[in-house]
């Protein structure tokens, strides 16, 4: 299954991404193929203030387990995160858009 992984970053937590983003970036590689795509949302300057992960998991508590597992998570980072399951229906590359 495909899941978004929506976070909200907490107000004036700039310094706690920046500091944990090497190893956020090491676990992010440690599902190989499962990581379908990968990004911060940024605010009115251009900073990153939050993050979606598109990842291919076997299920929700598996996608749950994950989220828990980022270094982000782990340091405080985020505010809200929500995760939902995500039908990537259109520009698929892997089904060519067959969904």
């Amino acid at each position: 299954m495909i899941f978004a992984i929506i976070c909200t970053d907490k107000v004036g937590a700039l310094e706690t991404r920046k500091a944990n983003r090497t190893d956020h970036l090491e676990y992010l590689e440690s599902i190989k193929d499962g990581l379908k795509g990968a990004g911060p949302f940024l605010d009115s300057d251009g900073n990153p203030n939050g993050s979606m992960l598109i990842v291919e998991m076997e299920d929700l508590a598996s996608a749950e387990d994950f989220a828990k597992g980022d270094p982000y998570a782990k340091a405080g980072l985020f505010e809200n995160v929500e995760i939902k399951p995500w039908n990537w229906l259109l520009a698929n590359p892997y089904t060519n858009g067959n969904a």
